[in-house]
């Protein structure tokens, strides 16, 4: 007979946190990866304009909207536009660091689950450079687009010729969106909220953002998706020992035998339900 102090054995299915320094010293590998990784694949400043130059041509040919359209509607006044090259340059990483902390401490198995995607997607992101060396929309004449940091501020680059912390060549794909994209499927899958759906918002928001600020192509956003849709269909969140998905177990009813036979409810996994708990 069980006393009502002692512990409940643990679950076989339940999925253990990873250990922090370990977790500490992945997260900050992929951060440098995603800044730094880019540098090997400087300059080919020629290619880079011809690609965009195709790029633009290409996204006219299969009728996509314009990017003009987006920047004119921020262009209507300079708070706007300031929102949004300040979004473009504090929210990205901040938003994913947070997303992971998040995940680790409240949603172990997901946490996992969530940074293989996001290491995969971005180490495929850093191939494309070598290959497919790309100028953001800001940077042709011909589009008539203006460089919204450069003119309103703030701006997180430089002059591409003396830019040594970033690959400004490196526009597709667009990782703003791809880890937008991921913080906020993360979340949909790992809480219960029914007002889960509006972290949408936040690569919606991302995609306005980098296409009206002309950093980025439409084109750059879809492939980012379609990379992110690869990379969630190879690596699958982990499930509990009877092959269930861990964010879709429910509690369950057991007796305690303690005391005068009070029946307590016995939880196999904290059911989420929302990502602000």
């Amino acid at each position: 007979m069980r006393s009502q102090s002692e512990p409940a054995a643990a679950e076989p299915g339940a999925i253990a946190r990873p250990p922090l320094v370990r977790e500490l010293l992945l997260v900050a590998g992929l951060f440098l990866v995603y800044k730094f990784g880019r540098q090997l694949a400087t300059g080919h400043t020629a290619e880079a304009l011809h690609n965009a130059h195709r790029i633009w041509d290409l996204e006219r040919t299969l009728h996509l909207p314009s990017e003009v359209g987006v920047q004119s509607a921020l262009l209507h006044g300079d708070t706007l536009v300031h929102l949004a090259n300040t979004y473009y340059a504090t929210v990205h990483f901040p938003a994913t660091l947070a997303f992971l902390v998040w995940l680790y401490l409240r949603r172990p198995a997901h946490y996992v689950w969530a940074r293989r995607v996001l290491a995969l997607v971005t180490a495929a992101a850093l191939v494309l450079p070598f290959t497919f060396p790309l100028a953001p929309p800001r940077m042709l004449a011909a589009t008539g687009l203006v460089d919204t940091a450069r003119v309103y501020g703030p701006s997180v680059y430089g002059p591409p010729s003396s830019d040594h912390l970033s690959n400004q060549f490196a526009a597709m794909p667009s990782l703003h969106f791809g880890w937008a994209l991921m913080v906020a499927i993360g979340l949909i899958v790992a809480t219960r909220s029914r007002r889960r759906w509006l972290w949408l918002l936040h690569p919606a928001i991302t995609l306005l953002v980098i296409v009206g600020t002309a950093n980025h192509y439409w084109l750059d956003s879809i492939v980012a998706t379609a990379m992110l849709g690869a990379a969630l269909a190879l690596i699958r969140p982990q499930t509990s020992s009877g092959g269930t998905p861990l964010s879709l177990r429910s509690p369950r009813r057991t007796a305690s035998t303690a005391g005068r036979g009070t029946r307590h409810l016995v939880s196999e996994e904290p059911v989420p339900v929302g990502a602000g708990r």
